[in-house]
C-alpha cells in the first residue's frame, strides 16, 4: 500500500530513540523526510548518516521558548511541515509518596508541556498542510502502574488532548490519534531491565502477561501503525486512542 508520504516533513520528538527511531526509520523508508528533535546530538548524527535522509534538532524540550525555537527551526530546513509526532518523554518514578510537588512539575514539563506548545507553534503551517498530529502516550495512562503518578497524569493528558484537539481542528481538517504503547524494548525499558537483580526472569515475566505471542511489541510495530495514521490513508480517523499491545490492556491476561 502506498502510504502517500513521499516528501512529507514530519517533526519527530525523541525521534533518534526506540519508538521515536522506529517512526524515524519507516518515515524515511517511505520517502518522507523526518526532523528529528532530541537532546543526543550524537546518537541523532549517527541515525541520519545510516538513514541517508531526514534532519535534526538538537533541544532539550519543555519550555515555551524551546518548543518555538524547534518551529522555526524546522521550517527554515525543511520550508513545510506535514506532521507533528509528540513523542519524548520517560517514565521518571516520581510518585505521590516518594515524589515531591517539585519533581511533580517537573516531570510534567519533560513529559507534558512540549505536547501543547509544539502544537500551539506549529498550528498555523498544519493548517497550511492540512496535516496531522500524533501523541504516543502510554498504558499506564489507563491501567496505573504504582508510584509514577507524574508520568501517569501527563499520558493520561495525553490522551483527553488527543479527543480535544480532534475537536478543535476539524474545521481545518487536521486529524489528531494517539498511540498508545504498553511492553515495547527500548533503549530505557532495556535500561531499566537490566537494573533488576535477574533481568531475564523479569523480561519473561513481564512477557508471559503478553496475550499475542508471549511477546513484547517492537518499536517497528508502533511505527507501522504510526506511518498509516499519519497518512492519507487514515483520512478519515481522528479522535482515536490505538492500542499496540499484543492484546496487554484489554485481553484478560489470566488465559
Amino acid at each position: 500500500m502506498d502510504l502517500k508520504l513521499k516528501d512529507k516533513v514530519f517533526i519527530v520528538t525523541g525521534g533518534a530513540s526506540g519508538i521515536g527511531e522506529g517512526i524515524s526509520r519507516a518515515l524515511v523508508q517511505e520517502g518522507a523526510v523526518p526532523v528529528i528533535v532530541g537532546r543526543n546530538e550524537a546518537k541523532g548524527n549517527r541515525l541520519l548518516q545510516e538513514l541517508g535522509a531526514g534532519h535534526q534538532i538538537v533541544m532539550t524540550l519543555g519550555s515555551p521558548e524551546s518548543c518555538r525555537t524547534v518551529v522555526d527551526q524546522a521550517l527554515g530546513i525543511a520550508g513545510r511541515i506535514d506532521g507533528l509526532v509528540n513523542n519524548a518523554g520517560a517514565n521518571d518514578g516520581v510518585g505521590l509518596e516518594k515524589g515531591s510537588p517539585e519533581r511533580w512539575l517537573q516531570s510534567l514539563e519533560n513529559n507534558l508541556h512540549h505536547y501543547y506548545y509544539l502544537a500551539h507553534y506549529l498550528l498555523p503551517y498544519l493548517k497550511e498542510t492540512q496535516g496531522s498530529i500524533l501523541n504516543v502516550s502510554s498504558k499506564t495512562a489507563v491501567t496505573g502502574q504504582g508510584n509514577t503518578s507524574a508520568y501517569a497524569a501527563a499520558k493520561g493528558a495525553q490522551l483527553a488532548l488527543t479527543r480535544e484537539w480532534a475537536l478543535e481542528l476539524l474545521p481545518y481538517h487536521i486529524r489528531v490519534n494517539a498511540l498508545v504503547p504498553a511492553e515495547v524494548m527500548t533503549p530505557l525499558y532495556r535500561s531499566w531491565l537490566d537494573s533488576c537483580d535477574d533481568p531475564q526472569a523479569k523480561q519473561r515475566s513481564i512477557e508471559e502477561k503478553i496475550p499475542l505471542g508471549q511477546r513484547m511489541t517492537t518499536s517497528e510495530e508502533m511505527a507501522n501503525m504510526a506511518l498509516f495514521l499519519l497518512s492519507e490513508r487514515a483520512s478519515h480517523i481522528t479522535g482515536q486512542h490505538f492500542y499496540v499491545d499484543g492484546g496487554y490492556v484489554h485481553l484478560d491476561r489470566a488465559l
